[in-house]
């Protein structure tokens, strides 16, 4: 098995109908749309409705993604589903999407690494379609952040989004698929980026907190801690790279990332300023874009990185 390699056969994504501009914040709370591009680079992002829910989300970009791979539902017998902003404790929303598209065999799960979750998702089908418990999967990153956001709290409503974005893997031999992946956790961080609500503590959904000078002071050291180690596995360097997708928290995060790994700002995927930070999501849904729009072609070399509360952070290297 260890010659095999999960490639991915089709991406998509989908997002809420709204668009909330920054000129649309200027009602709400004390800023302004040259404040918000200054410090995050974020023009706009797009707030689910009602009728629209992190399961409805994912399973649009899932299907979406079938149909770019040209397979249908019945070809999948794995989901794994990242997010942090699920429909309820319980079931799994991976498993109200299998229902949603018909699937009723195979097995299903959510993975909570918030920023981090598609990364960490993307990691664990890998490692099961390699051992052959599976042989297709729909790897989902899919939030609404939205919901627990305060929405007086100028420093973190204006950051995130709600979107949803999905690859089908399958595990093939050859040169093609993901390389290497590299996952860590640091616990001790938990206070600089966290919801202050569960079901076990306060019984509440609870609301985003976040001490953003602290998480971008750590953010990119941590990043390209992972990068690098992928780059040892794989035997390459940052000249390899073909295209840098990372996590679309903030454009200075991106920048400073990308100028200590020393890859060009022309070879990185950046639509934080269309999506906001998308959290599991943004990964996925930047992902997509460069595939639709013919960025991303056959043969070349991907890096794919977040970080997230907790902290989580992760990367994957993989050859399109």
């Amino acid at each position: 098995m260890s010659d095999l390699r999960s490639v991915i056969l089709g991406t998509g994504s989908v997002l809420p109908k709204r668009m909330m501009s920054n000129l649309d914040f200027e009602g709400v709370v004390e800023t302004s749309d040259e404040w918000i591009q200054q410090r995050t680079g974020i023009r706009t992002r797009y707030i689910a409705s009602e009728d629209e829910t992190t399961v409805s989300l994912a399973e649009g970009a899932a299907r979406r993604a079938l149909e770019a791979a040209g397979l249908v539902p019945d070809d999948i017998d794995l989901i794994v589903l990242a997010t942090a902003t699920p429909n309820n404790t319980f079931p799994a929303s991976a498993v109200q999407v299998q229902h949603r598209l018909g699937i009723h065999g195979g097995f299903a799960f959510d993975v909570a690494a918030v920023c981090s979750g598609f990364v960490y998702a993307l990691t664990t089908a890998d490692l099961y379609l390699k051992s052959g418990m599976a042989r297709r999967a729909l790897v989902i990153g899919a939030e609404t952040f939205s919901r627990i956001l305060d929405w007086e709290d100028r420093t973190t409503c204006v950051l995130f989004g709600d979107g949803a974005g999905a690859v089908v893997l399958q595990a093939e031999s050859g040169d093609h698929g993901i390389i290497a992946s590299r996952l860590r956790a640091d616990g001790s961080h938990e206070e600089k980026l966290y919801v202050d609500g569960g079901p076990s503590t306060t019984g509440s959904v609870g609301k985003l907190r976040m001490e953003g000078r602290e998480v971008f002071k750590h953010a990119v050291g941590m990043i390209t801690d992972v990068i690098e180690d992928c780059f040892a596995a794989a035997g390459v360097a940052a000249d390899d790279l073909d295209w840098f997708v990372p996590h679309q928290a903030n454009r200075r995060i991106i920048e400073a990332s990308a100028k200590k790994l020393g890859i060009p700002m022309e070879k990185v995927v950046v639509t934080v300023d269309r999506h906001g930070n998308t959290s599991a999501a943004s990964i996925p849904l930047a992902l997509d874009a460069a595939v639709r729009d013919g960025r991303v072609r056959r043969g070349d070399l991907v890096m794919l990185e977040a970080m997230g509360g907790g902290f989580t952070w992760g990367a994957v290297l993989l050859r399109w």
